[in-house]
């Protein structure tokens, strides 16, 4: 079974996406399961995971709703204020909802690049486990410090790094963020997602060798084991169409074993979401 283990839904509002730039103009429209549903059927994607892109409760219902409508929604990544004084309240509340697997906060966009190490976000990540909820890390490069310590602090967490955690493609520059992942891959609870990586690079220049030296270095250091497909549709339709990025990520792992690249298209989703 393949899954698609990272994309969005949306109905566009320009306030609340205001992230979504005039330079987007692609992506500044409704998104919904009726318009992702025969993309994937067509490139014989079987179900996905629905991320959060709103930093709302609504955002979670939202999700939740349209996972509850449609069967190949296999699974959902919400968003709740784990820094809220009554985080256990509110997770003992979610915890109810079987299609709920995990939240997600948009750390990238948060000023403090320590942020993930604030006592009273750590005490949320911490409620997570008691419900058995995941975590994904959603951050920049330059956040990745903070990042190194954070994994050390939760060994019995599962976490997941989404979209290799933004490297430069457009440079080239590899070495620290690379020394960095690699630190991180030790923790064996961190899983990586090979998501989001042509909305990293050059639009409208990429080519599928850009990729090859940083997946090189995630699936040295994370192995086939700890790597999950995901599209970051249709945040990906800025610079490829949703076949041109299943492509780069099965291309490349073309060459692992049968059983390698199908934990890597779906299994390691299956098994870290519990889809």
């Amino acid at each position: 079974m393949i899954i698609d283990a990272h994309q969005h839904f949306w109905q566009y509002d320009p306030v609340k996406d205001a992230w979504i730039d005039e330079t987007m103009e692609v992506i500044r429209k409704d998104f919904f399961p009726e318009h992702l549903q025969p993309v994937l059927e067509a490139h014989g994607v079987h179900g996905c995971v629905a991320v959060q892109a709103d930093q709302s409760e609504k955002e979670t219902a939202f999700l939740l709703d349209l996972a509850n409508k449609h069967d190949f929604i296999k699974g959902v990544v919400g968003w709740v204020d784990l820094r809220s004084h009554d985080i256990q309240e509110q997770l003992a509340h979610y915890a109810q909802f079987p299609l709920l697997k995990g939240f997600r906060h948009i750390v990238q966009g948060e000023p403090d690049p320590m942020f993930l190490l604030r006592d009273d976000f750590c005490r949320g990540i911490l409620a997570l486990g008691q419900y058995d909820f995941t975590y994904d890390i959603l951050v920049y490069p330059k956040q990745l410090p903070a990042v190194v310590e954070f994994v050390k602090k939760f060994p019995n967490q599962r976490l997941v790094i989404d979209h290799l955690a933004k490297p430069d493609f457009k440079s080239g520059d590899i070495e620290i963020w690379a020394a960095q992942m690699r630190e991180i891959a030790a923790s064996p609870n961190v899983y990586c997602k090979v998501s989001g990586l042509v909305t990293e690079a050059d639009w409208n220049n990429w080519e599928p060798g850009h990729f090859q030296p940083f997946l090189d270095v995630v699936l040295d250091a994370f192995g086939a084991h700890r790597l999950m497909y995901g599209s970051d549709w249709p945040v990906c339709l800025l610079a490829a169409e949703y076949g041109e990025v299943k492509d780069i990520v099965t291309n490349y792992f073309s060459t692992l074993s049968p059983a390698e690249q199908q934990k890597i298209m779906g299994g390691n989703a299956i098994a870290f979401y519990h889809l």
